[in-house]
């Protein structure tokens, strides 16, 4: 008796104190980097080996988990242009063409590096199952599978700070487990009404060597918008939210 006891008290200490629940510290890390439904402006700067860079500014607005609709500010050309997502589904509208245009999730409407699925962003417990936890000391790290085969990245491989329950970097990843790009979260900053979060986002890739692109957030809050911003004959009128 005194044996399985002695056994017991092994087996005991040998087990994890609790297990980490992966799918509700997804959850944790999508509304500590933002509101279910919010508005804010993005900066968005693609940067060429050679140090030229191209700039653009979008007003974006989002509802739920999987509508998100922006407007471009800036530059001039790109005034008045404007995307939407629901779901899967992606178009972009532009003033002089007159209609929306269908749009993909690997196509960037700003070339560089952030494709439309990293522009136009849904939560990631949206579209990510957690296969994987693994506790690093100071971060998790989380083996995220896609759900379906449309979206973007097949795998994403996340590294999350313990402190503020927010990503560090990701990497996302094809079927094969072959690197696509990696995504760098940087300067912690508190935004009001308890939305800390990091304010640039960076992203380089092996596919296109020398090339980063940086999206800096500013004015970052919740707002309540009305279903009929998200809808194909309302992507002229973006303008009238701000």
């Amino acid at each position: 008796m005194k044996a399985l006891f002695s056994l017991l008290a092994v087996l005991l200490c040998a087990a994890p104190a609790y297990a980490i629940d992966g799918k509700q510290l997804l959850e944790q890390v999508d509304r500590n980097l933002a509101p279910e439904s919010y508005e804010l402006y993005r900066k968005l700067i693609n940067i060429e080996p050679d140090g030229r860079k191209k700039e653009f500014v979008l007003y974006t607005v989002k509802k739920g988990k999987d509508k998100i609709a922006g407007l471009f500010i800036a530059p001039a050309s790109e005034k008045g242009r404007s995307t939407l997502r629901l779901g899967d589904n992606m178009w972009l509208y532009i003033p002089n063409v007159g209609k929306p245009i269908r749009i993909t999730s690997l196509q960037s409407v700003i070339g560089g590096v952030f494709n439309n699925s990293d522009i136009l962003q849904l939560d990631y417990s949206e579209e990510y199952d957690v296969a994987k936890v693994e506790d690093l000391g100071k971060e998790y790290l989380l083996q995220l599978k896609a759900r379906t085969k449309t979206v973007a990245y097949d795998q994403l491989k996340m590294w999350v700070d313990k402190k503020n329950v927010s990503p560090t970097k990701i990497e996302c990843l094809t079927e094969a487990s072959m690197l696509i790009k990696t995504i760098y979260f940087k300067d912690i900053k508190d935004f009001g009404d308890g939305l800390v979060r990091p304010a640039s986002v960076e992203t380089d890739s092996p596919l296109y060597k020398g090339y980063k692109s940086v999206m800096l957030f500013a004015n970052f809050k919740k707002k309540e918008v009305a279903d009929e911003v998200f809808t194909l004959t309302f992507m002229p009128n973006i303008d009238s939210v701000r």
